[in-house]
């Protein structure tokens, strides 16, 4: 762990990261707390995550942009950008008002017409979206802060749909960038998230560049997964994409880096033997594999070889 940071700070710096982590991440003492090197899971080179559900643009995304609510860790969703919100005894109309001091970063205040349009290329593109799309009779939104969603007919997960975490996130964009056909990508990155995307510093195959937003006006509740308070701690992320798993350990015994997001477990015993650096569990929710055999090629084409993998396999019953 970084020693000059508590867990909870240092967390906000990179927490969108974790979400997509399976099994442990590293972390070395940093020499530069104002800057976090971060060892990313993938390389980024798609920087629109409404056109894409890897989950490395997912969590690109969630350093540049900001979500209408958010869940916390026991799924409940919470307003992260609403302030306000009601709902009809029908369940058919639902108002919202946005909390103040949202800007995006290029200075302009998110608007209700900036929510319309970006939950509309949501829905385009995410399966949950196009479900709410079929009962949506009418969105609006203008340059206040206040926006509604006029139902057909009542659609429960409408709330739990705004605050989903997983690739598609209905994260909200000016409304010039929501307004790019949902099947291309967009051309900027401006969002009105507690980071900034550096694009002079963009270089895919080797690093992604943040930078503090300092017009991001966290919210008052304390940090739980994606809602409450996103309150930044250092001023600068840069995500380094290292392919080599023994460079990455160099890199973090050498301070050349400070957090490693997933780590191959073949490499937990050398990382865990550096006092310098503590190895933890970076994602606490089970995680679910699948195999299907190819039936074409021998050994699995023969109908008792899949038996036999079966037999010895644990596997959940359904």
């Amino acid at each position: 762990m970084v020693d000059r940071m508590t867990r909870r700070e240092f967390g906000i710096a990179i927490g969108a990261a974790s979400f997509a982590g399976l099994g442990l991440s590293a972390r070395a003492k940093a020499a530069d707390t104002k800057t976090l090197r971060f060892i990313a899971q993938s390389d980024l080179r798609v920087l629109d995550p409404i056109w894409t559900t890897a989950y490395i643009t997912r969590n690109h995304g969630y350093m540049v942009f900001d979500t209408l609510f958010a869940i916390d860790d026991k799924f409940k969703p919470h307003p992260q950008m609403v302030g306000d919100f009601s709902i009809s005894p029908d369940k058919l109309h639902y108002s919202f008002t946005l909390r103040d001091g949202l800007k995006f970063h290029d200075g302009q205040p998110v608007r209700g017409a900036d929510c319309v349009a970006s939950l509309r290329r949501w829905m385009a593109r995410d399966g949950l979206g196009q479900a709410l799309a079929t009962v949506v009779d009418e969105m609006t939104g203008a340059d206040g802060k206040d926006f509604a969603i006029r139902l057909k007919e009542p659609f429960p997960l409408l709330i739990d749909g705004l605050a989903k975490v997983s690739s598609l996130v209905p994260f909200i964009m000016p409304e010039r960038m929501a307004k790019t056909d949902p099947f291309q990508q967009v051309t900027e990155t401006i969002g009105s998230g507690p980071f900034k995307f550096v694009a002079e510093e963009f270089q895919p195959g080797h690093q992604v560049v943040y930078v503090k937003n300092p017009d991001y006006v966290p919210r008052s509740e304390p940090s739980n997964w994606a809602s409450g308070g996103k309150a930044v701690k250092v001023d600068r992320v840069d995500w380094l994409y290292i392919p080599d798993a023994t460079t990455k350990i160099a890199a973090l015994n050498s301070g050349e880096a400070d957090w490693w997001e997933n780590p191959p477990p073949d490499v937990w015993p050398a990382l865990a033997g550096n006092r310098d650096i503590t190895v933890i569990e970076a994602n606490p929710l089970p995680s679910m594999g699948c195999v299907r055999f190819n039936q074409l090629f021998p050994p699995f084409d023969h109908v008792k070889m899949r038996q036999a993998v079966l037999a010895v396999t644990n596997r959940p019953i359904s």
